[in-house]
């Protein structure tokens, strides 16, 4: 699937032999994404064993359709540390941001394929209810060859799904964007999820692309209070069964995973996920231990990312302090990014020695109130040099503490000569 040469150069950019990543591969415990037709100057390997990654959700939609903005956030993303993209467009024209992002980015890029379809099909038909497969497949079809790196596909929710959900109030229903409009779709039309009965249809065509699949977790709670519910979890296992069907068309795969999920059930719904899923990489959207903090759900991502990247998930998504309120704006992606990057951190200075030693190394330099040379080891270097630059060059202290700095009064114990 991928060359000896570039997978050699991938486990030295992970800090990895290369006979680990080749194992972990052929486990199918990790993915790369990587349509056969991109070279991508900063490839990516999703899984257990290797560094936690993020990914920054971009796209134009119906209120903010300006395509310029969105590069900018993607650049933005870049420069922070972001180790994936996903283009989430629905404006009028979704395939002119994606195909700008192919052409500069330097990093995997995925796509909600259903997201396009469902906007060409209410241009075309009035309503996305009247939405065809064949609109689908057309859409999965132009993705693919435009370079698309990796598909998040909503096969999981099911037609009984809705009756279940119908005759099941949830507190915050369906806040996947993917899975209402394959509610909808199934529940107007008294049929059963496209994606769903036309998956083998659309693993035929990743293989060709060598697109890996991500398969969407449509039921996600939206709500603590829905956390770990029978709908999500009958969801899970459709997902399961999913996974092994990718794995017998050779196709990589990784599953996403909630949501808005209390700390104490992090550790156990990632379990669950990987006993389930059969030890497939774990995308997690969040998660969000907690509903109360709205314009600081970057830091309440963060803290449950940390939770789960710990316990076993390997990829974030980054959520920014815009969730649930508006459209984020570039410093809403800076961070969010930020946050995410925190909290993969966290994780992987347990992991590897070189993530430790950026901590030792900015720590000795703090020691020592040599500002300048920790600035370069900081995630956000440019807010870092802002808060401190009300001190003078010549001075060796912060204003916090002043002529009484810890730092250099324990400087002059003899004790730690």
């Amino acid at each position: 699937m991928f060359k000896k040469s570039f997978l050699k150069e991938l486990a030295k950019k992970e800090k990895v032999s290369l006979p680990f990543l080749e194992k972990q591969l052929q486990s199918k415990k990790a993915v790369i994404p990587l349509n056969k037709q991109n070279q991508l100057s900063k490839p990516t390997v999703i899984g257990e064993g290797f560094k936690v990654k993020i990914n920054t959700n971009i796209g134009t939609s119906s209120e903010k359709p300006k395509v310029s903005e969105e590069m900018k956030k993607l650049d933005t993303a870049i420069k922070y540390g972001s180790d994936a993209v996903m283009d989430l467009s629905i404006g009028k024209n979704p395939s002119i941001l994606r195909k700008k992002i192919v052409e500069k980015s330097a990093i995997p890029l995925g796509t909600v394929p259903i997201y396009e379809a469902a906007v060409k099909a209410e241009k075309k038909e009035g309503t996305f209810e009247k939405m065809s497969f064949d609109c689908i497949w057309e859409t999965l079809k132009k993705q693919a060859k435009e370079g698309v790196d990796f598909f998040t596909i909503h096969s999981g929710i099911l037609k009984k799904s809705i009756k279940y959900l119908k005759n099941n109030k949830r507190t915050g229903g369906i806040v996947s964007r993917g899975g209402a409009i394959l509610a909808r779709w199934m529940f107007v039309n008294g049929e059963e999820n496209p994606v769903y009965t036309n998956f083998d249809k659309i693993l035929d065509l990743a293989k060709k692309y060598n697109i890996s699949m991500s398969l969407g977790d449509a039921l996600r709670p939206g709500a603590i209070a829905d956390s770990t519910d029978n709908l999500q979890i009958s969801e899970l296992h459709v997902l399961g069964e999913l996974v092994k069907k990718c794995w017998k068309k050779g196709v990589q795969v990784m599953v996403e995973g909630p949501g808005h999920i209390p700390i104490n059930e992090i550790e156990m719904n990632i379990k669950l996920q990987k006993k389930i899923c059969h030890g497939a990489p774990f995308y997690v959207l969040g998660p969000l231990p907690t509903d109360i903090a709205a314009g600081y759900d970057h830091i309440t991502s963060a803290i449950g990312g940390t939770v789960a990247a710990y316990h076993g998930a390997d990829f974030l998504c980054v959520v920014t302090p815009a969730e649930h309120l508006r459209h984020p704006d570039i410093n809403d992606i800076r961070d969010g990014v930020v946050a995410s990057k925190i909290a993969a951190h966290s994780v992987d200075l347990l992991r590897f020695k070189d993530e430790w030693d950026k901590d030792k190394k900015i720590s000795g330099y703090r020691a020592q109130r040599k500002w300048q040379k920790t600035f370069p080891l900081t995630l956000d270097q440019n807010k870092a040099k802002d808060y401190h630059k009300e001190i003078k060059p010549s001075d060796d202290i912060c204003t916090m503490c002043g002529k009484f700095c810890s730092l250099k009064i324990i400087d002059k114990c003899d004790l730690l000569k």
